[in-house]
């Protein structure tokens, strides 16, 4: 299994750091999560992806616990 690095970015106006990040959570639990990623892979490469929001939610539905090549 390999490691990543994911992250997005928001521009977000606040009046402090804390505040930023509150906002950022209310933003995420009210709507439908970003669609737009960075991702980092074991060897510090970079690339950008975006999700088609159909599979992204099928996806999300489903249980991939349950697969044993997550174990």
């Amino acid at each position: 299994m390999h490691k990543f690095n994911v992250s997005f970015t928001r521009e977000i106006e606040a009046d402090t750091a804390e505040e930023a990040a509150l906002l950022l959570y209310q933003e995420l639990a009210r709507e439908a999560p970003p669609l737009h990623y960075l991702i980092m892979d074991e060897t510090k490469r970079a690339t950008g992806l975006t999700l088609d929001r159909e599979k992204a939610d099928e996806f999300a539905a489903a249980d991939h616990t349950a697969d044993p090549g997550n174990w």
